[in-house]
């Protein structure tokens, strides 16, 4: 009886055991973006562009912060020739830099400078002690936020008054608005709607992934401000997912399909990809070479 029941104890244990662990590894609704097109990885024969690293600490938009920005230009550049721009938050997303090698290399979109661009830190004030992260180490504090999910013209100036002169002393950039994109992720997503809507006569390309439209710092007011401004010359390719989040800020599934709408009721050139996915970058990732050619289907014209 004893080894009947040391048996079934065990064989008890071992299937709670073998259900915590498939539940541990139970697929994730975002698994199926993870597959990449060819565009997404290096091909053979394909010129690589270069990436350089640097940093601004002299903001006069956001003083008293410090960030890293990174330049990638491509193999085809030539400095006779303005080229098209493309900025990122966040820094490095998508996988740009490869699939840019690719579809300019193919000429599917225009020879463009990406400019990298993370977020501003400050540092603490005399005597406040740093958070930590979960590693131990000190986090700095972070000016995020308060540069991407806000409105209002501060980054637009931020960019066009600082970044791109200075990534400009160094290459030529057009300044077509219509040559130039930019993007972001969740409050980089907003971050850049917001740019292309403040500053139409700069910038007029906008690709957004889990955008953060959302009442952080007023983000959820943009469906009614779409309706009720008049049309601007601008394009957006927008992302989301309906397991994104939900939380005190707002949903945002419902934020994005609510930002989709009014700029479809109002005819924006707009492409909007509802998924399935989670709060991440990928399906951004899988779609940005298609979002490219989109972005840039007629540009060459």
């Amino acid at each position: 009886m004893l080894t009947r029941f040391l048996l079934t104890t065990l064989v008890a244990c071992s299937l709670a055991a073998l259900t915590a662990l498939a539940a541990d590894k139970a697929p994730s609704p975002d698994d199926q973006y993870k597959k990449l097109t060819p565009d997404s990885e290096e091909q053979p024969g394909v010129p690589k562009g270069v990436i350089t690293e640097h940093e601004w600490n002299t903001s006069k938009v956001f003083p008293n912060t410090v960030r890293k920005y990174s330049v990638y230009v491509p193999k085809q550049y030539d400095p006779a020739k303005p080229a098209c721009v493309y900025v990122s938050q966040d820094g490095i997303l998508y996988k740009a830099p490869t699939v840019f090698d690719n579809l300019i290399h193919k000429k599917e979109m225009p020879v463009t400078i990406g400019i990298f661009i993370r977020p501003g830190t400050k540092p603490l004030p005399p005597g406040e002690a740093p958070a930590k992260r979960p590693d131990g180490r000190p986090a700095p504090a972070s000016n995020r936020s308060v540069e991407y999910d806000s409105l209002g013209d501060a980054y637009a100036r931020f960019l066009l008054e600082e970044i791109l002169p200075e990534v400009a002393k160094k290459y030529k950039l057009t300044d077509d608005p219509a040559g130039r994109c930019i993007a972001g992720s969740s409050s980089g997503g907003i971050c850049a709607f917001t740019v292309c809507w403040e500053r139409p006569d700069q910038f007029r390309k906008c690709f957004t992934t889990v955008g953060s439209f959302t009442n952080i710092r007023g983000g959820n007011k943009y469906p009614d401000l779409v309706r009720a401004a008049p049309m601007k010359p601008i394009r957006i390719f927008q992302q989301d997912g309906s397991n994104d989040i939900v939380n005190q800020f707002g949903s945002w599934p419902e934020a994005n399909k609510a930002m989709a709408a009014a700029l479809k009721e109002k005819g924006y050139d707009h492409k909007f990809v509802f998924g399935e996915g989670v709060h991440s970058g990928n399906h951004g990732t899988q779609l940005f070479p298609e979002a490219m050619r989109w972005m840039w289907r007629d540009y060459a014209k």
